[in-house]
Parts: C-alpha cells; structure tokens; sequence
C-alpha cells in the first residue's frame, strides 16, 4: 500500500506517521493478495477535536471512514475499527448475492467471522455551493448501491443502474428503509 499522509493545522510527525501505517497495515489481513491500492490519509486538529479521515479506493471497492476525537492516536484506532467493521460487512453481505468467479468474494480470505447485524441552512436569496465532488460511476444494481452506501455511512448514493444504464440515486427514508430516484 502507497500512503500519501497530510495534516491540515497539524504536523505529521514519524512517530504519527509511523502509527498510521502500522495500523493501516493491519488490515491487509483481511486480503489474500495485499492490495496495491493508495491509502489516502487526512489529519485535522479544529479546537480540541482531531479527526482522521482513512479513504482506500480499490478496484469494484471504496473503503472509507473517519472518526473524530480529542487524542489523535485514539481516533486513528476508532477509523481502523470502522474500517474493518466495512471489511466484514462487505464479505458476509455483499459476497451472498455476487458468487460469480470474478465477483469481490475471492478479494477477501474467507476466515473472517461474520458482522452482527441537520441543520437546516438559514434562508438566502443566493445560493452558495461550498464543495463540488466529481467520481466515476460504477455500474451497478439498486441492491449493491444501498449496501455500498450503508458501508460509507451516507444517507444517499448516485450510480449507473447496470440494467437500463441511467444514472440513479439510492437514498435512506426517515422510516429506515429506501427509497430508489430513477429517470422517466
């Protein structure tokens, strides 16, 4: 794994940077062959509250997580923890739809035990767009997008729909279930 490590109002020290790869290290573990992916690390400190960011974008796979607290060190063990509980979750559910020869399964060994199962903005007359994001989309079902979405922690997700090839959006109701946006 290539790290590309950076601190936003901190300094990376060796000693940090040495955690972060010991740590990240771990999860190769969970992997037959260790993945020659790019582990893109972000380290910020805002008052009292440091936060870490982990993003390990793989082939058909993204993991990423971030967790926040007032001593580095434990927030970058909480982001490992996040990390591994994705690993899992993504074995023992995704793989029990997709079993095909080049499916995800055979990224992972198969030792792993098995996962157990805002503020609304002030009116303005202008709009202010903060942040742009710009990703390829997989193709992919509405079933891998929602448990690709339950695995990054966001509410909604955008893909291209594998069987009419539209671009379509999962997202989670206040109910708890989903809900499916689609093109006429």
């Amino acid at each position: 794994m290539n790290f590309n490590i950076r601190g936003e109002n901190l300094e990376i020290t060796p000693s940090l940077k040495d955690y972060v790869e010991k740590k990240v290290g771990k999860l190769e573990k969970y992997f037959d062959t260790t993945p020659s992916s790019d582990v893109h690390v972000k380290m910020s400190i805002l008052n009292n509250e440091q936060k870490v960011e982990i993003t390990i974008p793989m082939p058909k796979l993204l993991l990423r997580a971030e967790e926040k607290h007032t001593d580095m060190y434990a927030a970058i063990d909480l982001v490992i923890e996040k990390l591994e509980r994705q690993i899992r979750k993504h074995k023992t559910k995704v793989n029990r739809k997709f079993r095909g020869d080049d499916s995800l399964k055979y990224m992972f060994k198969n030792e792993l035990e098995p996962l157990a199962e805002e503020d609304i903005p002030a009116e303005d007359d202008d709009i202010d767009i903060v942040r742009t994001k710009r990703f390829d989309l997989k193709p992919m079902d509405a079933e891998e997008a929602v448990l690709q979405m339950d695995m990054l922690g966001h509410n909604f997700f955008v893909f291209s729909n594998s069987v009419s090839g539209f671009t379509n959006v999962v997202y989670k109701r206040k109910d708890g279930r989903y809900g499916l946006i689609e093109p006429e």
